[in-house]
């Protein structure tokens, strides 16, 4: 399941996504409706969800800020807001690199995605760098 932070617009990212995505694309408000869901409560909001791959573009609160965990994966993107519709195709394109192509795959990881790099981390937050094919 991809999980959309609620700062990513719906036409620009969620629709072009939803069509080209086979599995659920919900945005964080779905997970707990009717709430305010601070940053520092996404990571225990995603352990409830079965393989969650959660993805934003507010990177300086969750790249090297929040620990990699087996339950889900944290997709930092960092893009303006008047880029985001640039967003779903760098998360496709990441969802077929072959280290992150399934959902076990990317869970345990917070990676930060550009056109240039992949850089990820897992447990002791040492970053490793990737290669886009």
């Amino acid at each position: 399941m991809i999980v959309l932070d609620e700062n990513l617009d719906e036409q620009r990212v969620m629709a072009p996504l939803k069509q080209r995505y086979k599995g659920k694309v919900v945005s964080i408000r779905n997970l707990r409706p009717g709430t305010v869901i601070k940053d520092e409560a996404i990571p225990a909001l995603l352990c409830q969800c079965r393989d969650a791959t959660f993805v934003t573009t507010n990177v300086s609160d969750f790249w090297r800020c929040v620990s990699a965990h087996p339950r889900y994966c944290i997709v930092c993107i960092p893009l303006p807001t008047e880029r985001q519709d640039e967003l779903p195709g760098l998360l496709l394109r990441l969802l077929h690199h072959g280290a992150f192509s399934t959902a076990r795959r990317r869970m345990g990881n917070v990676i930060r995605v550009s056109r240039a790099e992949l850089l990820c981390y897992q447990g002791a937050k040492s970053i490793s760098k990737l290669t886009w094919p």
